[in-house]
């Protein structure tokens, strides 16, 4: 009989606040941020989280999120060049855009919302419609990763009746230096600006749409004017016969560092410009106004006139000065107000809603915590301005790297360790419940009882916390080195620590009454050193076995020595690894100890003579924890690999691969009950994996990893010939495809290969019982009455009957259930002989008046996909010159109804209009006659 184990899946991830991945959006109230693959939303005031946006079986991180001007909707970008559209009401994905090959790196809305631009890390620039959820076309021209884009509106002041040059303009910047402004009507490039000398990280547009800033890699902020009359005009010649320009230079604006310029934000309301250069600090400016910045220079003039008058200088160098005051310089429109410094590295910020008394700005810290600061307003009295921090955000994860997990006996409670705090969580809330200081945690364990915990440090300290009290109770100086591990005897009596320093010591746990200044009452638990175990290199794991009988010490010479619990006398030596053992495990049977090693191999010892059942490789980096689960010979083990594996010990086998850290995963911890496992990482994430009640056999976990694969790879090869300008890689491919500025978007995935495939397959079956029904009928026309009536007709398709469709209907069904974003890349996976056979249908649908806007869709993106083979071939006009007919009835039959319905919206606007006019005199009248 085959064998069957549970599968364990992934219920949650928690810890995080936010992760250093995308920037943050923030409204004043609440602030939306991304954790890894999920984007949370965090009411800041209350510290509370309030939603978490999840789409189950996505992995890819977050690298972007834009609100859009219809303020439900958000579009979030991610690692995997996916973008999908939010609702912030209902917290679901309302479509998914698939169209770059990597990180999404920027997006930007019009002002409506009904279009969203896309830049990647693939240099490519997409355009998508929102309402249409399609993608409109493709622009290529940047080198390298595009860092920020911006829509131009056309001005708003040509009349309705101008047949002027009025279209939007796409702006965009990139790593590869330049500035590109881009005709959104001619799909094309129409200026290139070489902007800065090193990377360009940020822009940002003024909100009257005639000011860009950059900023660059060398820290630089340069500002351009933006001409809006040849936006309005188009690109026209200058007396001279030179092109005038769009963008132009004005100046550069002096910043207080020298760092690269990650971010540059406008105040959407207030006068302000918001610009992050320093790892730590965002610098705010306040834009004067003109009528300001002149009545400055006349106070200037007349302070100078009066020492002129006092001093009797030179009256040249007077004019000279009267010279330089008239001029409105950029820096002095732009005046430095307040610098905001946070307490750690600033991964983004945002502005919030203007208050009274002053701005509210919202960093997103790098160190996994949200920082919202008050920014006073400008103020008459002589005192510098400084921002005070309103909220933050930190006590529910940790600021560094999780190093150490453990679970209390009922697997109610867990600790985590990190650099600098101890926190406990509620395994069932998961909510942090405890947060306690702690400096360079390396290792930890509950105490028996639960009530205390002792944690190993990289000073050599062990640190004894009490639980209920959130303190520490008492530091032991133990080791003069990093402690690197530690474990409690079976019999819960005793505790073994091993560190760098070559020594395992032994400590009991005695009890002792509470001094009269310490914050505890009663009994207290201590740590007190009974012996120690003098080693010949650096101890970097300790294992009790469960029988009580031997002590298992790993060393960093990559052996494991073997001792016998009570005399401390040698037992075995077991080596074979290459490098370093970083953690071992004994089974509760005491019969098998298993090992990891930063060589990449887990290896399985019997523990009676010390032989090597079994080495297997296990990760593709170090494996850095490994324990069995209990009451068997299945162990789990962890590595720098971002991976949890699961493992069958008398087999040999690999049960199961669970992705989802972005990071080294550095902590592991087992339910004491076999119910779930809890791993911590480098990304700063806890993630709690459950065994479910779904029974995985091996044969079928190994062929999904075989399709899985082989998927991938069929796509990445469908998607390869859609190579980047400037990517280098050739392979043959025809120089006109590559270079093409505007293109069409098109990216196959996973889902549009099947959606292609069950298309096909209807195709397949409605051709069938088609053609079956249509024998039946030709055979009826040629037999005479008497025997048709004996003719029996053909049995129907099963399926068709199942769902009581026709053929062409049931067609519809499966094209409509296509979600509309894969429908282009869908009819792309169809071979030319199933286009003819969808063109029959369309015909079909046209002539029945179904769907019509799919209808069209379709056969417009048909018709241009494979226009060459269509011209070519004779047989598509019988099938194109009816479908013309029929479309185009159907068509008209739209355009009626949709005038019918705008003319009566235009009725009841004026009627409304008239209503309130009239309302509004009434009043007016009314209050004359009052007076």
């Amino acid at each position: 009989m085959v064998q069957s184990y549970l599968r364990h899946g992934p219920t949650q991830a928690f810890g995080l606040v936010c992760s250093s991945s995308s920037n943050s959006v923030f409204d004043g109230k609440l602030a939306y941020v991304p954790a890894l693959e999920d984007v949370l939303v965090w009411d800041l005031k209350k510290g509370q989280m309030l939603a978490m946006w999840h789409d189950t079986g996505h992995r890819a991180e977050v690298t972007c999120i834009l609100r859009s001007p219809q303020k439900d909707h958000f579009a979030v970008g991610y690692a995997d060049g996916s973008i999908r559209l939010w609702s912030a009401s209902t917290g679901s994905v309302i479509t998914t855009f698939n169209g770059h090959k990597k990180a999404v790196s920027a997006l930007a809305f019009d002002q409506e919302g009904t279009r969203l631009a896309s830049g990647s890390q693939d240099t490519d620039l997409i355009v998508w419609d929102i309402v249409a959820e399609a993608g409109l076309y493709r622009l290529r021209g940047h080198r390298d990763q595009i860092t920020a884009i911006k829509f131009i509106p056309a001005t708003n002041d040509v009349p309705s009746t101008s047949t002027a040059f009025t279209s939007v303009m796409l702006l965009t910047t990139s790593k590869d230096t330049f500035m590109k402004l881009w005709n959104m009507s001619t799909q094309h490039c129409i200026q290139t600006i070489v902007a800065h000398r090193s990377d360009i990280w940020a822009m940002d547009v003024n909100v009257e749409r005639n000011i860009i800033f950059t900023g660059s890699g060398e820290g630089e902020v340069k500002a351009w004017s933006i001409n809006t009359e040849s936006i309005s005009k188009g690109l026209t010649e200058s007396d001279s016969g030179e092109i005038n320009k769009i963008i132009l230079p004005i100046a550069t604006l002096p910043l207080s560092s020298r760092h690269r310029v990650s971010q540059i934000s406008f105040n959407p309301t207030q006068p302000f410009l918001a610009v992050q250069s320093h790892d730590r600090s965002v610098e705010l400016f306040r834009i004067r106004t003109e009528e300001e910045v002149q009545k400055k220079q006349l106070r200037r003039k007349k302070r100078a006139k009066e020492k002129k008058d006092k001093q009797q200088s030179n009256s040249e160098k007077a004019d000279n000065e009267k010279l330089e005051d008239d001029e409105i310089t950029l820096v002095s429109l732009f005046t430095p107000h307040v610098i905001v410094r946070a307490s750690k590295k600033i991964r983004s910020f945002d502005f919030g809603v203007s208050l009274k008394d002053g701005l509210q700005v919202m960093t997103a810290l790098s160190s996994n915590c949200l920082e919202v600061y008050a920014v006073p307003l400008p103020s008459k009295s002589k005192d510098p301005l400084e921002a005070s921090r309103l909220y933050s955000v930190e006590l529910p994860g940790h600021r560094s790297d999780i190093r150490t997990l453990c679970l209390s006996s009922d697997d109610q409670l867990l600790s985590s360790a990190s650099n600098d705090s101890l926190k406990i969580w509620n395994m069932k809330t998961t909510a942090c419940i405890r947060t306690m200081d702690c400096n360079q945690a390396i290792c930890s364990t509950f105490l028996p009882g639960d009530r205390h915990i002792v944690v190993g440090t990289k000073a050599g300290e062990l640190l004894l916390y009490d639980l209920a009290s959130s303190s520490l109770i008492e530091t032991v100086k133990a080791h003069t080195a990093t402690v690197w591990s530690l474990h409690v005897r079976a019999d819960g009596k005793a505790l073994v620590t091993g560190s760098a320093d070559k020594d395992v010591k032994f400590w009991e746990f005695e009890n002792k009454i509470a001094a009269e200044d310490s914050t505890q009452s009663g009994n207290l638990v201590t740590l007190v050193h009974l012996r120690t175990l003098k080693m010949t290199d650096d101890v970097l794991s300790v294992r009790y076995s469960p029988d009580n009988r031997f002590l298992a010490v790993a060393l960093l010479d990559s052996t494991v020595k073997v001792f016998y619990q009570d005399t401390l006398k040698f037992f075995l030596s077991l080596y074979g690894h290459k490098l370093p053992v970083l953690g071992m495990d004994i089974s509760s049977d005491s019969k098998l100890i298993v090992t990891c090693s930063a060589d990449k191999n887990v290896k399985i010892w019997g523990l009676d003579f010390g032989d090597c059942h079994k080495s297997i490789f296990a990760h593709e980096e170090s494996v850095m924890q490994v324990l069995f689960e209990k009451d068997s010979h299945y162990f789990w083990t962890v590595g720098k690999d971002k991976m949890l594996k699961y493992w069958d010990g008398d087999k040999f086998e690999h049960i199961q691969r669970l992705e989802g850290h972005h990071g080294e995963v550095w902590a592991l911890a087992l339910s004491h009950f076999g119910k779930f496992v809890v791993t911590g990482s480098h990304d700063k994430s806890i993630r709690v994996w459950e065994k479910l009640d779904d029974p995985l056999f091996l044969e079928e976990e190994r062929e999904k990893e075989l399709e899985a694969l082989y998927e991938n790879g069929t796509v990445e090869a469908l998607n390869r010939a859609d190579l980047a300008i400037g990517s280098g890689v050739g392979d043959g491919f025809p120089e006109s495809s590559i270079s093409a500025e505007a293109t069409g978007v098109s990216k196959q995935t996973g889902e549009t290969l099947m959606a292609g495939e069950r298309i096909m397959d209807a195709l397949d079956l409605a051709d069938g019982e088609r053609r079956i029904f249509r024998e039946y009928e030709e055979t009826m026309s040629r037999t005479t009455e008497d025997d048709a009536v004996k003719l029996q007709p053909p049995p129907r398709n099963p399926v068709l009957a199942a769902y009581d469709l026709e053929p062409e209907a049931y067609v519809l069904k499966v094209v409509e259930k296509v979600h509309s974003t894969a429908l282009h890349d869908a009819l792309l996976a169809l071979p030319f002989s199933k286009v003819i056979s969808l063109m029959e249908y369309l015909n079909i649908w046209a002539q029945k008046n179904w769907n019509i806007i799919l209808v069209s869709r379709i056969i417009f993106f048909l018709l241009k996909a494979h226009h060459h083979q269509i011209v070519a071939n004779r047989i598509m006009r019988t099938s194109l010159i009816p479908l013309r007919k029929h479309l185009r009835t159907a068509l008209q039959r739209q355009k009626e109804v949709i005038g019918y319905n705008l003319a009566a919206l235009q009725y009841l606007r004026r009627r409304d209009q008239t209503e309130r006019v009239a309302h509004f005199f009434e009043e007016e009248s009314s209050a004359e006659q009052a007076v």
